[in-house]
């Protein structure tokens, strides 16, 4: 996947290829973390504002009509997740949504396993979930499956750890979520159907953005992540799969949170998720070739400079690279102050600076790390631009830590 010098969203008689309008601004390079309400799920949620006021869990008719409406907008999503629309149920965000699936499978699953496998590199909230079981089950476990350089993980380790038995559940997720690398799901449903364990995949990365696996026992999403409401998470669990509510309520998929729904967000989410997955394959193409070519200049512009992550099989719109001899945040500063969004695989805990977990578990360079991921209608001459920045920028750093010349 090699790029030419030439701009790789140009035609070759220099005509560039149809891109959708902008749905971020320009800089904006971190739609991993979230982006705007596009503009089909803003007229959808203003519309829904004025009728999916009611509680749809009533009978008169406004409650009926709000039924409808929450009844489409579920079919709408299950359409693109492969599922049934009574295998779909929204939740209060993506976070939410972990939480209860790791949660929920953990109690439908209490008499089979106390032992939760996940990859090394699931996101936190998955981890931090299992983690949290034994508050409620003191004989829960969570176990880390390693993974190789490029972030994927280690099926073969992954079945030796089932073959005791004992699992309650296995989480691997569709793609990573800082590095972009695919996870082979396909390999790991293989492996836990026939030990007859669950499997959680969290799709946060991958819904509206990249193809998404058929084979999962429960499926987690987060709506502002493919340009929908923000506060809207997606819980999908298989009809016939073991989850047992984790609420005092007692709810039942596919109204597995209680309480008032925020309907009209949900519609709007579900209307976004149409526009995003109706551009997504061609779109990312675009992308993909806009990655290539960050993933192919920075070691050339930057010295000691590792990109990470495997640089075929990964998401279309993510690459992250890692700088020798500079700290994440400072180079988040300066490029904020230039004009770009970007995201540091490291975080400011109480003023210490934490490796990020998944790079860690790489065995990668955990500092001085960038993941630049573009949204849907980012265009070339934003690459172009924070590329022009980037050396800059990094040498500045470096300066300033008394690491130039190293």
């Amino acid at each position: 996947m090699a790029q030419p010098e030439s701009d790789p969203a140009s035609s070759p008689d220099g005509a560039q290829d149809a891109a959708p309008a902008r749905l971020a601004p320009a800089g904006y390079l971190d739609a991993a973390t979230g982006l705007p309400l596009r503009p089909e799920g803003r007229a959808a949620l203003l519309e829904a504002l004025d009728q999916g006021w009611a509680d749809p869990t009533r009978r008169y008719h406004d409650a009926r009509r709000a039924r409808l409406l929450l009844d489409a907008a579920r079919e709408s999503v299950a359409a693109v997740l492969g599922a049934r629309a009574d295998e779909v149920s929204f939740a209060p965000s993506g976070t939410a949504a972990v939480h209860l699936a790791v949660a929920g499978l953990a109690r439908g699953r209490e008499r089979s396993g106390r032992r939760v496998l996940a990859s090394a590199v699931e996101h936190s909230s998955v981890l931090n979930a299992a983690r949290a079981l034994p508050q409620a089950r003191h004989d829960a476990a969570l176990e880390t499956v390693a993974v190789d350089r490029l972030g994927r993980v280690d099926v073969e380790e992954l079945r030796a750890r089932l073959d005791p038995g004992d699992v309650a559940l296995v989480a691997v997720q569709s793609a990573n979520h800082e590095v972009g690398t695919r996870q082979p799901v396909a390999a790991v449903a293989e492996a836990t159907e026939w030990h007859g364990v669950p499997l959680l995949v969290d799709a946060a990365q991958s819904v509206g953005r990249d193809v998404l696996p058929d084979a999962w026992s429960v499926l987690t999403a987060s709506a502002h992540k493919w340009g929908g409401a923000a506060g809207v998470g997606v819980l999908a669990v298989r009809t016939g799969v073991r989850w047992r509510s984790p609420s005092p309520d007692g709810a039942h998929p596919p109204d597995v949170v209680p309480g008032f729904v925020d309907l009209p967000s949900i519609i709007a989410s579900a209307v976004a998720l149409e526009a995003a997955e109706a551009e997504r394959r061609t779109e990312s193409v675009r992308l993909a070739a806009l990655v290539d070519r960050i993933r192919a200049r920075v070691p050339e512009i930057v010295p000691d400079v590792e990109v990470v992550g495997d640089p075929v099989d990964r998401l279309p719109h993510l690459v992250t690279f890692s700088c020798l001899y500079v700290e994440g945040e400072a180079l988040l500063a300066d490029l904020d102050r230039a004009g770009f969004a970007v995201s540091s695989g490291s975080s400011c805990v109480a003023d210490a600076l934490t490796p990020s977990h998944v790079l860690a578990a790489m065995g990668v360079l955990t500092h001085g790390n960038l993941r630049v991921s573009l949204p849907p209608g980012a265009a070339a001459s934003d690459v172009e631009r924070f590329l022009d920045v980037l050396p800059g920028i990094v040498a500045r750093v470096r300066a300033d830590l008394g690491a130039d010349g190293l």
